[in-house]
């Protein structure tokens, strides 16, 4: 890697301002139910502490409508970090202001203080209206340390603007370091046959990396929501099913890059239909020759497409999946993505995993120790494979910049 490492960076008595992705899910009673984005930093937190420095994280959670909202507080992985490093966590009450850089000048080597979220700040994710933002934010640390891969797409206060007051003294942590490297390896060298399995609601978020891949993959399965402004384009009445008709031309267009390309895609040939999303809903199997009747909206896909993708599965060297093929939140909708998730789990291709919900579906499975790289990153994922960069990365010092540091 090019980009300063954190351990090119002399750590020892000095204050490591470190943006990690905390951004896990709660239920109603601010329990996190996924504690995988916390475990994932850990590796650099770790680092720091032990290379005898101190530590102020930072961190959004949720989109918080720019300013507090308690319900979106990060106090509860102040209390879950402190249990998985077993010492003390501080937390202030805000990212910015006097109680903190009083707590951020008292902080010790050794100890950690993590920042209230980001995001109830408007300046986090709109840096050029109030640039004083991420220069407050920047007045905490010696170094800067960026270990989110999962925002790195993102141009925001804590992402890229604040990289430019650590002129080479800005490294990327052990996960990023990790996701720029594995991805890279992977994506620039796949063995062949590599197979993509793109799900999810919508097209419109999806179509430049679908463009991208055509140029890598050898077949490319196409499931959720996303597969019903396909099919339109092919003629097959999809009932009330999402569909982005304004893309419909695109969509065609992309068939037509797979024909050419020789690229073979795969649209689902049956599905899970119902009149409404809940696990009470009436459902009935549909083959996408009859279409899915007015009045019902395809949920999931049916056991031929289950078959049909999980031989193309089985049948890779490289595999990449990012995004449900059904609505799994329902356990009506759920069998298609469940079966997805252990055909690529017993599938013997070095496989890769993006995006919340999919990394979600195989956590539920029980299959993340077969998997061979669960990334952090769902958008930061698709946008590193499209563009083979991101901003993130990109503000990050210059790994030559380390010869000049003391």
């Amino acid at each position: 890697m090019t980009k300063l490492f954190i351990e090119d960076l002399p750590l020892k008595g000095k204050k490591v301002l470190m943006r990690v992705d905390f951004n896990v899910p709660l239920d109603g009673d601010q329990r996190i139910t996924d504690t995988t984005r916390i475990e994932a930093a850990l590796p650099s937190i770790q680092y720091v502490l032990k290379q005898g420095g101190s530590l102020i994280l930072m961190s959004h959670l949720g989109r918080p409508h720019h300013s507090p909202e308690p319900e979106l507080s990060l106090l509860p992985v102040a209390k879950m970090l402190e249990g998985l490093l077993n010492q003390p966590v501080k937390m202030p009450k805000d990212c910015i202001g006097r109680e903190v850089k009083m707590k951020v000048d008292n902080l010790k080597p050794g100890e950690v203080l993590l920042l209230e979220n980001l995001r109830f700040h408007r300046a986090e994710e709109y840096p050029e209206e109030a640039p004083d933002f991420a220069k407050e934010l920047a007045s905490y640390g010696d170094f800067y340390v960026n270990d989110a891969f999962g925002t790195a797409h993102r141009k925001h206060s804590s992402t890229y603007t604040i990289a430019q007051y650590f002129p080479g003294k800005a490294a990327a942590g052990y996960l990023m370091e990790k996701e720029i490297r594995f991805l890279g390896e992977v994506l620039k060298n796949p063995q062949r046959p590599f197979c993509a399995l793109i799900g999810g609601a919508k097209i419109s978020s999806k179509i430049g990396v679908i463009k991208s891949l055509l140029k890598r993959v050898d077949s490319l399965l196409i499931g959720g929501g996303m597969a019903f402004t396909f099919l339109k384009a092919k003629g097959m009445e999809i009932g009330n099913s999402i569909c982005e008709r304004d893309l419909i031309p695109l969509a065609k267009e992309i068939l037509n890059l797979c024909e050419k390309s020789q690229v073979k895609i795969q649209l689902p040939v049956d599905f899970i239909a119902a009149k409404k999303c809940s696990d009470d809903a009436e459902a009935r199997t549909v083959d996408a020759t009859q279409g899915i009747p007015d009045g019902f909206e395809g949920l999931d896909i049916g056991q031929k497409t289950i078959d049909l993708f999980s031989k193309a599965i089985s049948q890779a060297k490289t595999l990449l999946w990012n995004g449900p093929v059904g609505v799994f939140e329902f356990e009506r909708f759920a069998k298609g993505t469940f079966a997805i998730a252990k055909a690529v789990a017993d599938s013997s291709a070095t496989s890769i995993v993006g995006g919340g919900d999919s990394v979600a579906a195989i956590n539920q499975s029980g299959f993340q120790e077969k998997i061979t790289h669960i990334s952090t990153g769902g958008g930061a994922t698709l946008e590193y494979i499209e563009f083979g960069t991101l901003p993130g990365i990109e503000a990050l010092s210059d790994k030559s910049a380390a010869k000049q540091m003391t």
